[in-house]
């Protein structure tokens, strides 16, 4: 579970970076917030699961997510469902 803080930072964050990237001359990128959800990190194990979703932005394409996690985590197991929050 996250706390409040937690939350409201990632908020700013996902809020703010467009703006900023603007500040610093980046123009021309521009941000834009697919959807949310968690990642359960097992080390020991090597496994990533990606489940749930934002309340705010609503659901994250999981497969999307997994794919990318699969590149940078060859040696991991990369699993995804839509079950949780």
């Amino acid at each position: 579970m996250y706390s409040s803080a937690e939350l409201t930072s990632c908020v700013h964050l996902i809020v703010n970076t467009e703006k900023e990237l603007q500040e610093v001359g980046l123009v021309s990128i521009t941000c834009e917030c697919l959807g949310g959800g968690r990642i359960r990190h097992d080390p020991d194990l090597k496994t990533l699961h990606v489940y749930g979703y934002s309340m705010g932005f609503g659901r994250a394409k999981h497969s999307e997510t997994v794919k990318k996690l699969q590149t940078h985590y060859p040696d991991y197991t990369v699993t995804w469902s839509n079950a949780g929050y």
